[in-house]
């Protein structure tokens, strides 16, 4: 079968390998469309220590065309968005029958652009973060697939209001179409006197520091990445206690190999919010499979904004 690999040069290339074949509790999955995500930088960038050639790809929908040991074989035929840990970017993907959710009616499309980010941004919101009716949320890259789906959500949960941080002009504008009630520039947020109650925070660093000093009392800050930093950000617990504020950090990989259930389960809920056109994911960028290269650079330099998607033939 067709697929792409990252090679031991760090490039993308399409080339034929051996086509998978589910294990236990596993669902083979015939691709249409691939999520581009974060994970594909930093494998590609070597923070995650793969074997080379490797096929990259952590998204999928498609239709399931076998099951493995200990799966239903009533499954094969359903359309589903299957989050797996490498892959994606190939004509059939392998993926744990757990982790592989029913479409909800959503066509492929807008379900392989869910992904990994429609269950975070839900989780980041709901259960990380515990946004409650009437509290205020800060979103950093705010024009990202995370950003632009959890300000959604957090109006949903109730918030009553959201700000967002972005990079550059084109990127606040583009932001402000979500329903944020303003967008900052990043270099502008030092100069905002205000403090919230729900901080989410891909950032990392010095970013990070500020925003602890940021929060109301009983406020949360979510870390769930290092995007610009992998600089140890420090807190003291005796300063967290005497406002009652939180450090709490979101690791959906993790939460996929030990709670995988607890995953499905936000994947569901974002699905069925998309279907009912109570949130909306916007797919900014469609490539094909052998163009996989083009879209995790646009990712990596910034310049793509939303949901990045890669057409499977």
């Amino acid at each position: 079968m067709k697929a792409v690999v990252l090679d031991a040069q760090d490039r993308f290339r399409l080339t034929e390998v051996e086509e998978p074949a589910p294990g236990p509790g596993e669902v083979a999955v015939r691709v249409a469309y691939a999520g581009v995500q974060w994970g594909d930088v930093l494998v590609r960038d070597g923070h995650f220590a793969v074997p080379r050639p490797f096929v990259p790809g952590f998204e999928a929908a498609g239709r399931v065309v076998a099951v493995g040991e200990g799966v239903d074989s009533a499954r094969v035929g359903e359309e589903v968005l299957a989050l797996t840990s490498s892959g994606a970017y190939a004509e059939v993907v392998v993926a744990p029958a757990a982790l592989a959710t029913a479409a909800g009616g959503l066509d492929l499309r807008t379900a392989a652009a869910l992904g990994w980010t429609a269950p975070a941004a839900y989780d980041l919101v709901a259960t990380a973060g515990r946004v409650r009716p009437g509290e205020s949320v800060l979103v950093h890259a705010a024009a990202g697939g995370v950003g632009t789906l959890a300000v959604q959500f957090a109006r949903l949960a109730g918030a009553a209001r959201v700000v967002g941080v972005a990079g550059d002009a084109d990127r606040t504008a583009y932001a402000k179409g979500f329903g944020y009630d303003e967008v900052l520039l990043r270099a502008d947020l030092p100069e905002l006197d205000e403090e919230f109650d729900v901080i989410l925070d891909p950032v990392g660093g010095p970013v990070r520091q500020a925003g602890l000093d940021r929060l109301a009392p009983h406020g949360r800050l979510v870390a769930y990445g290092n995007l610009a930093s992998y600089e140890p950000v420090t807190a003291s617990a005796n300063d967290l206690l005497m406002r009652g504020t939180s450090l709490v950090t979101y690791n959906g990989n993790l939460l996929a190999a030990t709670h995988p259930e607890r995953l499905a389960a936000s994947v569901r809920e974002a699905i069925r919010a998309v279907a009912e056109s109570r949130v909306r994911v916007d797919v900014t960028a469609e490539y094909d499979l052998a163009d996989v290269e083009t879209a995790v650079h646009r990712l990596a330099d910034g310049t793509s904004r939303g949901k990045t998607v890669v057409r499977v033939p």
